[in-house]
């Protein structure tokens, strides 16, 4: 038996964060974490060759980077493929669950990876392909390995598969018929959880809905208010000046910048630019205002609509990133515009 693992440019040996760009390579043999999974599975399966990309090159060049990399694959024997484990690396999370939804469609063979449960990439794919419950950072490389060579070598065995939760990967969605043994009829479990719920014991059920946290709507602001403040704008749409002087990273973003406009009435063409991996930059890049509406903000302000633009814009990237780096920005940011005075601030997206 043979596979083929899939490692970002960190560690492939390439580099950090300045080698993100890397484009797509394949290499025979075992390159970094090709050795942990080539241990784990022993000498019931061999790893015969390792492919490498940047982060950044397949968040921004999707489509390039899968073309290539499955032209890597043609021809190549292989009954498996193994990406990561991607830990809590948002874009390096997602970059698996791209490349393993395309092999599967391609070769029809199973794809497997490993995610922390706080990586984007867990919601994106979770559906589509085994992604295993990992660690947050490398010091877990060994214990995620080795579940998903465990749980590889069982599908190439053709045994038979436990529940998602038994065998450590997220949830896909799908659910099976379980026949108890002694069976015992649905009425009597039903009422068995119940009674156990009113006496507060545990008790699991049997349909778990997932929960969903949510922001409460904000209070609409009267017109008259509203003419006597000053407005901040924000935006998840990567809106930079040219050349990304605080490298926001394109996808699964951790950063966030803010940009002067306080001598601005729009913001120019060629000036700033886009540098969102989710849509097609080419509208927002012709015309930044498209996303961040300075333009008609300012006319506002000298229509008296609005007190006035707020001397700062603030920009991150939304796709793939997290709830929590989402939250933790945020909250970083409102706490710059309060301690300023600011009391409101249009958020606007793609």
């Amino acid at each position: 038996m043979k596979t083929i693992l899939y490692i970002n440019q960190f560690f492939g040996q390439i580099g950090g964060e300045e080698f993100a760009d890397f484009e797509p390579e394949i290499r025979e043999g075992l390159v970094g974490p090709a050795m942990a999974v080539q241990a784990a599975f022993g000498d019931k399966v061999k790893v015969t060759h390792t492919i490498i990309c940047g982060d950044n090159f397949i968040g921004s060049h999707t489509e390039e980077a899968i073309k290539r990399i499955l032209g890597f694959l043609e021809g190549k024997e292989f009954d498996l493929f193994i990406a990561g484990p991607a830990f809590r690396a948002g874009r390096y999370g997602a970059a698996c669950g791209h490349i393993c939804s395309a092999v599967q469609k391609k070769f029809g063979v199973p794809a497997i990876t490993s995610m922390n449960e706080e990586n984007p990439g867990v919601e994106m794919y979770r559906k589509e392909m085994y992604i295993f419950k990992g660690g947050p950072s490398a010091a877990a490389m060994k214990k995620d390995v080795n579940a998903m060579a465990k749980f590889a070598l069982k599908l190439i065995n053709k045994e038979t598969l436990l529940s998602a939760e038994e065998e450590g990967y997220f949830g896909r969605g799908i659910r099976q018929q379980v026949w108890l043994n002694p069976p015992v009829p649905a009425t009597e479990r039903v009422i068995d959880m119940l009674l156990k719920k009113l006496k507060g014991e545990p008790f699991k059920s049997e349909l778990p809905i997932p929960k969903s946290e949510r922001a409460p709507i904000a209070p609409a602001i009267p017109a008259e208010k509203l003419a006597t403040m000053k407005v901040a704008l924000a935006t998840s749409g990567g809106i930079v000046p040219v050349g990304n002087p605080d490298r926001i990273q394109s996808a699964s973003a951790t950063k966030w910048g803010k940009y002067d406009v306080e001598t601005m009435d729009a913001l120019k063409k060629g000036e700033f630019m886009t540098i969102h991996a989710g849509f097609d930059p080419a509208a927002a890049n012709n015309d930044p205002n498209v996303i961040v509406p300075l333009d008609v903000m300012q006319e506002y302000a000298k229509e008296g609509k609005i007190g006035g633009v707020y001397k700062y814009f603030y920009s991150t990237v939304g796709t793939g990133t997290t709830q929590a780096e989402a939250a933790r920005m945020g909250r970083e940011i409102a706490h710059e515009l309060v301690n300023d005075g600011v009391q409101a601030v249009i958020l606007t997206s793609t």
